[in-house]
């Protein structure tokens, strides 16, 4: 047999109307019931649960311990009820159940973490889900329009496709200061090219490798910055990196900078797209705008 409920939620919504309003005759006042109907309901509750929730002393209403423990209970209960109830109208309205980000790894996620706490008390229960993508990876969730919003490097851009900029990000080779490399004061690209590179494992499903420096023989791929970072720090091999990433690990020490001949730095213009322009959802914009904000105060 289906479970039947022995309770309704509106039971728990005048539970909840009592205790928050210090009484019947007070949450009958708040509810715009009569304080006779209260009582009924409250009572049909406890009978229908078979426990006592509330005991009336004087004027008062006071939670039996069994009853804080319900109460507390039916608060998330009535909460989701609410929610689930304004996501159906959002969705009615067209405001999204879900947004997906896709976000270059080379992008400072702190931009993109103040954006998300402003949007919080405005999402509407939105779902967020955030994609790390890297390089042509990026390019081709904007060709497939598998994200709202994307955060790319401008380089990766497909034609027909406008960004908004957002931020330029200073890649510099670094390597361990126990490695080899960190002994030539200006290594050329010839010298660079007979040592170990490290580089990050493009996103793509059919990934461009002409992309960035990958002239060094002996390659390592990773899957994120952080893992080379860590292997780099063993004194193994170089890699071009976001400076705001190893700012920290350079002034400790445990990484240097190489001045490499004609190339020491290479800058990256980040920008935001959105793939689906003309049919972008509210919270998508109204995320948009908070992002373009935070860029706007820096």
């Amino acid at each position: 047999m289906p479970y039947r409920p022995r309770s309704t939620l509106e039971q728990w919504r005048i539970l909840q109307a009592v205790v928050d309003a210090g009484g019947y005759a007070q949450a009958a006042e708040v509810l715009n019931k009569s304080q006779s109907s209260l009582n009924h309901a409250v009572a049909k509750l406890q009978t229908q649960l078979g426990v006592e929730l509330l005991e009336v002393r004087g004027r008062k209403a006071y939670l039996t311990p069994a009853g804080e423990v319900m109460l507390r209970r039916s608060r998330l209960l009535t909460q989701q009820v609410e929610d689930l109830e304004l996501l159906a109208a959002n969705i009615n309205q067209g405001w999204e159940p879900e947004i997906r980000i896709a976000v270059e790894l080379a992008y400072p996620r702190h931009y993109l973490n103040q954006a998300l706490a402003a949007f919080y008390p405005l999402s509407r229960g939105s779902r967020i889900q955030i994609i790390d993508t890297v390089i042509t990876g990026s390019a081709e969730i904007i060709q497939h329009k598998r994200a709202d919003l994307v955060i790319a490097a401008s380089a990766v851009v497909p034609k027909g496709y406008l960004g908004e900029p957002l931020y330029s990000t200073r890649f510099i080779p670094v390597t361990s200061h126990t490695n080899p490399l960190a002994s030539i004061s200006e290594p050329d690209q010839n010298e660079l090219s007979q040592h170990l590179q490290l580089v990050i494992r493009d996103t793509a499903q059919k990934p461009q490798e002409h992309a960035g420096w990958l002239r060094a023989e002996q390659r390592w791929t990773v899957d994120n910055f952080y893992e080379a970072i860590e292997i780099l720090q063993l004194g193994l091999g170089f890699c071009w990196l976001p400076d705001f990433l190893v700012a920290n690990a350079i002034a400790e020490g445990s990484l240097v900078q190489l001045k490499v001949s004609n190339s020491s730095e290479r800058l990256a213009n980040i920008s935001l797209i959105a793939p689906q322009q003309d049919t972008l959802g509210p919270g998508s914009k109204q995320l948009r705008q908070l992002l373009l904000a935070v860029h706007n105060k820096t």
